[in-house]
């Protein structure tokens, strides 16, 4: 036995017993190395090191995640789920879940996110260094001043139903509200029809499809509410839809009675500001009603349009001055165009323009009131194949586009370019007409493939695009070259030069006219003999 004392020999895995001098006295309370092992499990498996337990190596721990506490009963829980079977549902069950309302609306969210997705071209093979054919193509289509863009059709609602409105959304640029007339081959289909459209997605089927029981002949979103659609009918009521519910019909409807329309109602627009705001329809009786959102059971205003006490004014058309509430003008039956008002001393009819020889078909007011100030313009597209430029501040025409050789159906200034309008005809031709290029040929004409009368027309918001509806219920987007759309820094003056030389030129008109008017003589008194 060797003393306690004395030195050992050191060996290479003793070196841990200098920290044990006297191994013969101990504490009562002294760890074991395996209460040492057990009060830290993480460092003895962190670490595989042979040191006595409570001596730590050099260097970091490692960190690792420590497991959450789990009770006996949330342990038994789980096992008790792992074990569950799988319970075949029943016909009728599976009925029930399909029919429920909350499996519908996840059903339609997630099929039209899945058909945008399938919708969309992408080619992973283009080459943005080489050239070759597609460079060629792409030149051509940007020097190219109207290139067709794409067509909206659906073989299940658009269908031998004739295009007789469109609106963009203000709060989703991309979305496009058309209406359509009834389709005489469906006679188990509803008679109106209203279709949102995305021209942001390739998708070829429309975003919602709401419909009526009456041809819907005027369709508009609710500027402030974008939820909303509202939708003027052959009937003479307005009817409401909102895409948030599973119903396709309407939510709200106007009363048919003598207090509100029973005519059919052409004409439909939101006037106001996001607290103050109404919806103004004109029926083609000539009565005006003033809607309230929140109350479509009665008109909170009523007005007969007619001029001078004589028969109403059965209006075809209806515009309002950009940012006007008050006053409006309007296109009718018998060709002549009004400037009316909703308040004031003179409410009602207050100026008459001079006529077109036919029905006025289109009207569109410009949206400029800066400086210079264009917001008196307006444009009328007519039935007697004219277009014509007016003024608020006068009633005889500023100008007159003769250039078509069918009806003119439909006119609209561009939104951006204070010198740009767009025109359609039953010939199937959409005309850009830039007023400081030329006012006798249009800037850029095109004839839509197999040339259908073409009905209703439509500028996007950013001014690139333009939409026209044809008779066969198709809608065709265009783009417009980025130097035909967008306004050069100078447009506006120019403009105002156009203008001024339009005013010269029909001064002119009017002196030659009243030269060639012969002036009425007395009769010769003949004096007889007897």
């Amino acid at each position: 036995m060797e003393d306690w004392w004395r030195p050992r020999k050191a060996h290479a895995t003793d070196y841990y017993d200098e920290y044990n001098l006297n191994p013969g006295l101990e504490w009562e309370d002294e760890f074991t190395g395996d209460d040492e092992e057990s009060s830290l499990p993480h460092i003895d498996h962190g670490f595989h090191s042979k040191l006595p337990p409570g001596i730590l190596p050099h260097g970091l721990p490692r960190v690792g995640e420590v497991a959450p506490a789990v009770t006996p009963q949330e342990q038994q829980k789980k096992e008790v789920e792992e074990k569950k079977e799988i319970i075949e549902l029943s016909e009728e069950q599976k009925q029930m879940i399909i029919l429920s309302e909350e499996f519908q609306r996840f059903v339609l969210k997630s099929g039209k996110i899945m058909e945008r997705a399938l919708s969309e071209s992408v080619d992973i093979y283009k080459d943005y260094v080489g050239g070759g054919d597609t460079d060629e193509a792409t030149d051509e289509k940007s020097h190219a001043r109207l290139s067709l863009n794409r067509t909206f059709y659906c073989d299940r609602w658009s269908k031998n139903r004739c295009v007789t409105s469109m609106d963009w959304s203000t709060h989703f640029p991309e979305l496009l509200v058309a209406s359509y007339h009834n389709n005489e081959e469906g006679h188990n289909e509803p008679d109106g029809v209203v279709a949102v459209w995305n021209t942001k997605f390739k998708k070829k089927t429309p975003e919602d499809v709401f419909h009526c029981q009456s041809a819907v002949m005027s369709a508009c979103f609710a500027k402030f509410h974008p939820n909303l659609i509202l939708g003027g009918t052959y009937s003479g009521q307005i009817v409401l839809w909102d895409n948030r519910v599973q119903k396709r019909t309407p939510i709200q409807r106007t009363p048919l009675s003598a207090t509100a329309h029973t005519h059919p109602v052409f004409c439909l627009s939101m006037v106001g500001s996001q607290n103050a705001h109404n919806v103004i329809s004109i029926s083609t009786d000539g009565k005006l009603c003033s809607w309230s959102l929140d109350m479509l059971s009665m008109p909170q205003d009523t007005l007969e349009l007619q001029h001078k006490q004589a028969k109403s004014i059965a209006v075809t058309c209806m515009g309002f001055p950009n940012g006007e509430i008050n006053n409006f003008v309007v296109g009718s039956e018998d060709g002549f165009v009004y400037s009316a008002s909703r308040h004031g001393n003179r409410a009602g009819i207050s100026e008459i323009y001079e006529k077109h020889l036919g029905p006025v078909t289109g009207i569109s007011t410009h949206y400029n009131q800066s400086s210079p100030d264009f917001g008196h313009l307006f444009l009328t597209s007519s039935m007697d194949w004219t277009i014509k430029l007016w003024s608020l501040k006068e009633n005889k025409p500023l100008y007159s586009f003769e250039d078509n050789s069918d009806y003119v159906m439909d006119v609209a200034w561009s939104p951006i370019n204070p010198a740009l309008f767009a025109s359609i005809d039953g010939d199937g031709r959409l005309d850009l007409w830039n007023l400081n290029q030329d006012t006798e040929v249009p800037t850029a004409s095109v004839v839509v493939e197999a040339a259908p009368a073409l009905n209703r027309l439509s500028w996007s918001p950013n001014g690139m695009n333009v939409t026209v509806g044809d008779v066969d219920g198709r809608i065709y987007v265009y783009d417009v070259a980025e130097h035909v759309a967008t306004p050069r820094v100078d447009e506006w003056t120019k403009f105002a030069a156009t203008l001024n030389e339009l005013r010269m030129n029909q001064l002119d008109e009017f002196e030659e006219a009243d030269k060639k008017t012969p002036i009425p003589q007395n009769p010769s008194i003949s004096i007889t003999a007897d």
